[in-house]
């Protein structure tokens, strides 16, 4: 039976590939594409949602939802292009009358309980504001999965912070102390899964929807982390919230106590890993070690070759 997935996300390059792969892998139910702000606004993020749906048109739409009028300090499209998705404009119509993306949430988890897993690709609002609406979630959800944080790698949002987890670090505090026991994948591990141009441009099945859409979105993304970062390729961070639950055993983890920093000057957004034998809280969070990237690799082209 399909393992049921909801994912929030802020389309994003990476994000979209990250999406695409679950709406193509039959192992995976998506019931929810649930967008936030973080790469794009809330406004764009929610019309991105409904372009990935529109254009790969799986053969199962999930629920769609409005994002939350939510406003970062800065975003992510000096990487992923004007509109998140390498600046290309796709044809898409908004539905009417979206619920908020944390209601949504909520009434999924609860539709079909202990059953869901969760995905985050984006920052922690609408996952904390859905544990302030209804805080039996945690005892509702399966699993759940957060794409976000460092440990000890560099941060790429400042010094020690992760993009995700300094756009909000208010609502990740939240999370992280509400007894869901997440999946904590850093930079630490997502910075090992990178593409060259080649192979993200020679996609395994070029007639497919998917991957015409993803060919148009990649090279912008190719180029902005050539000019930004100096890497020859591409970070397909985002997709390791898809392979974490898709490929079981793939991503090695340890369990610590988890909190983040909310006031430094220069810290803030900063996720800290007590790693000390007496640690000042009860371990909260499996955080993410190591990644089999042969596994993910070969996920990736089984998925596409197959898909839409």
């Amino acid at each position: 039976m399909p393992r049921k997935v909801i994912l929030v996300a802020d389309p994003g390059i990476d994000t979209a590939f990250a999406v695409a792969l679950a709406l193509n892998d039959p192992n995976i139910d998506v019931v929810g594409l649930l967008p936030t702000a973080g790469n794009v606004s809330a406004e764009q993020s929610t019309a991105n949602v409904h372009t990935l749906i529109d254009v790969i048109d799986p053969p199962k739409w999930p629920k769609l939802a409005a994002a939350l009028p939510a406003r970062y300090d800065s975003d992510g499209l000096a990487l992923h292009g004007p509109g998140g998705l390498g600046g290309v404009t796709f044809p898409s119509a908004t539905r009417h009358t979206l619920h908020p993306a944390d209601k949504i949430l909520t009434e999924l988890a609860h539709e079909s309980p202990r059953q869901v897993t969760l995905i985050n690709l984006g920052p922690l609002t609408t996952l904390a504001t859905a544990l302030d609406r209804d805080p039996t979630l945690p005892a509702v959800l399966e699993q759940t999965v957060i794409v976000g944080g460092a440990w000890r790698e560099p941060g790429n949002a400042g010094p020690v912070a992760e993009f995700h987890i300094h756009l909000d670090p208010d609502a990740a505090k939240r999370v992280f102390a509400a007894e869901l026991n997440p999946l904590l994948i850093t930079l630490d591990v997502t910075r090992r899964l990178i593409f060259s141009p080649t192979d993200l441009l020679e996609l395994p099945n070029p007639d497919s929807r998917t991957c015409q859409f993803l060919r148009q979105i990649v090279p912008f993304g190719i180029r902005a982390s050539s000019n930004l970062y100096g890497i020859e390729g591409f970070h397909l961070k985002d997709v390791l919230g898809t392979v974490a639950v898709a490929v079981a055993g793939c991503v090695s983890s340890e369990r610590h106590f988890v909190d983040v920093e909310t006031k430094g000057e220069l810290t803030r957004g900063m996720t800290v890993i007590d790693t000390r034998a007496n640690p000042t809280g009860v371990p909260n969070t499996r955080v993410a070690t190591g990644v089999a990237v042969t596994d993910v690799r070969q996920y990736i082209e089984r998925t596409l070759k197959a898909a839409h």
